[in-house]
């Protein structure tokens, strides 16, 4: 799994990149179909915020956060990609059919 985090209009600490990509590496570690994702944190006039890119096997996800400052906008942007991965595990499944242990039940 590749991690990119960059930076636009905004000086990319070393704390600031060692916490989005925790919080990053946290998330995609519990989804096994993510083969790379791309953050970007920058600021917008007044805002701060945050974006990425995931890329998983068949799909690719979006999200995009703004916050008071960079770091929440990291935890709205990591809520917001919680949500979509979920949601896209969810649908897969249901594709998928019942399993063994929902037909043994």
């Amino acid at each position: 799994m590749n991690l990119t985090i960059s930076g636009h209009q905004l000086d990319l600490t070393d704390s600031l990149k060692n916490y989005a990509k925790g919080k990053m590496q946290r998330l995609i570690e519990s989804f096994e179909k993510v083969i790379d994702a791309h953050v970007i944190l920058g600021t917008e006039k007044l805002a701060q915020y945050a974006e990425a890119t995931v890329n998983l096997r068949g799909s690719k996800l979006f999200a995009k956060a703004e916050g008071k400052d960079v770091y929440a906008a990291i935890d709205g942007l990591v809520d917001k990609l919680d949500r979509q991965l979920v949601r896209s595990k969810e649908r897969a499944s249901e594709r998928r059919g019942a399993t063994v242990d929902d037909l043994n039940a």
